[in-house]
């Protein structure tokens, strides 16, 4: 059965508000919640930058649902503490947690003052990343030198079965290396289905059945004048091309990135939505690439109008 998430968006709004919303939506008939993990907002306008390890407990206690959240350890988050953080929350909440490791953007991660490594060096640190974590589940104590540093680490408190890591692919040269160590994929997904489905053919190159996860971006709206206008607010410095994603490292940065961007950039390659059926259609659609999860993100900041009206789609 293909689970279908809430995205709960840590950048657009504030950890308490993210509460309620999560409740609502498994009030409306979603299967899960998936949480992004931000440092900074992408713009100005967005404005929220949340905690998500801190916040997920608290949410995962006043909503039932199984979550997932993407992380980047490496740089801002040290492996180790990260592990630590995970076994705490599976012990408390056993089984309903999945982590999609990423290499982290320059928005994030360049907090720490050290410099920003080239994307080679980001995937080869994220791997060491991994395999800390996979020993720190084990209970064994990890020595490592690499380019992340642990000496004679030990989780003591630890689950009998650790959270699945996952990885977060954008690229499909990405999504193959992560099949060689992932236990799951995430990657993004668009009207192009046959992007996407090259992403999960790169990623199942070894030939493991392994779960994937697809999120998929849109503004939804009541009319078609407010999809336009929600999605220029909150989501046009996140315009500026897979190039300068990674690498841009300040919210301003974005939001001067995002000037040049027009409002007919925004219905040109942004996918707006005002009908329920519609995005019926595209969930049927996206299901045939057989995920285990389709997280949707509205990036509207008008949550309610769509919390209420999806119920038509996932409440039968």
């Amino acid at each position: 059965m293909c689970l279908i998430s809430y995205h709960a968006s840590h950048e657009q709004f504030g950890p308490v508000e993210l509460l309620g919303y999560v409740q609502q939506a498994e009030a409306a008939g979603f299967t899960a919640i998936h949480s992004s993990d931000h440092f900074h907002p992408w713009s100005k306008r967005q404005g929220e930058s949340g905690f998500t390890l801190s916040w997920l407990p608290v949410a995962m206690q006043v909503c039932r649902l199984p979550f997932s959240m993407v992380c980047a350890p490496g740089q801002r988050l040290h492996p180790a503490i990260v592990a630590q953080a995970l076994a705490t929350i599976s012990l408390m909440f056993p089984d309903r947690l999945i982590v999609e490791l990423g290499s982290g953007e320059a928005l994030n991660e360049s907090i720490t003052g050290e410099g920003w490594p080239e994307k080679a060096i980001r995937n080869e640190r994220l791997l060491q990343c991994k395999e800390v974590m996979d020993a720190l589940f084990k209970g064994e104590q990890v020595d490592f030198n690499g380019h992340i540093r642990v000496r004679k680490a030990r989780l003591y408190s630890r689950p009998a079965i650790p959270p699945p890591l996952f990885c977060a692919a954008l690229s499909e040269a990405t999504a193959e290396w992560a099949g060689n160590w992932a236990e799951g994929l995430l990657t993004t997904v668009d009207d192009n289905l046959e992007e996407a489905a090259a992403k999960i053919n790169a990623f199942k190159k070894q030939g493991e059945n392994k779960p994937v996860h697809l999120q998929l971006s849109f503004c939804y709206a009541r009319s078609w004048k407010e999809a336009v206008e929600q999605a220029y607010e909150q989501w046009r410095s996140n315009m500026v091309g897979l190039d300068k994603l990674a690498n841009l490292s300040s919210t301003e940065e974005f939001d001067e990135a995002g000037e040049e961007i027009t409002r007919e950039d925004i219905i040109e390659n942004m996918i707006l939505i005002t009908d329920m059926k519609d995005l019926k259609q595209r969930i049927e659609k996206i299901k045939s690439l057989q995920p285990a999860r389709i997280h949707l993100h509205n990036i509207s900041k008008n949550q309610t109008d769509y919390l209420e009206d999806i119920r038509s789609i996932l409440i039968h």
